[in-house]
């Protein structure tokens, strides 16, 4: 996985996106009509293990969201799922098994056999 370290103006408990992370994601959204304002990234309930990611276009930022910039990408995270994002890479790898986001997160203590959810 790429390092990446945190611009100056962004806090240590912010979450992570690879160049490569960030890349795919402009990719994508450039497909997107009208274009979106950036990139939500969010903690949901669900799955065998308590916790699953998500990742959807968001066209502005909700009143208690922390926005967060890489490389000219908005990425919107609320205040509860900053709690478990914090420290976590996210990367865009691609394999001959296939290509996908990949999270990297410190405060995971277990995931389930499928690898689709977490517990913290």
């Amino acid at each position: 996985m790429a390092t990446t370290t945190l611009p100056e103006t962004q806090p240590k408990n912010a979450p992570v996106l690879t160049p490569a992370a960030v890349a795919k994601v402009k990719e994508i959204m450039a497909t997107q009509s009208p274009l979106p304002a950036g990139l939500r990234l969010s903690v949901v309930g669900g799955g065998c293990s308590g916790f699953q990611y998500s990742m959807a276009f968001e066209n502005g930022a909700g009143m208690m969201d922390k926005v967060f910039d890489f490389d000219g990408l908005k990425v919107f995270v609320d205040a509860t799922s900053l709690m478990y994002l914090g420290g976590a890479h996210v990367d865009y790898i691609e394999t001959l098994e296939g290509a996908g986001f990949k999270f990297d997160n410190p405060n995971v203590k277990s995931t389930c056999g499928c690898g689709s959810s977490f517990n913290v």
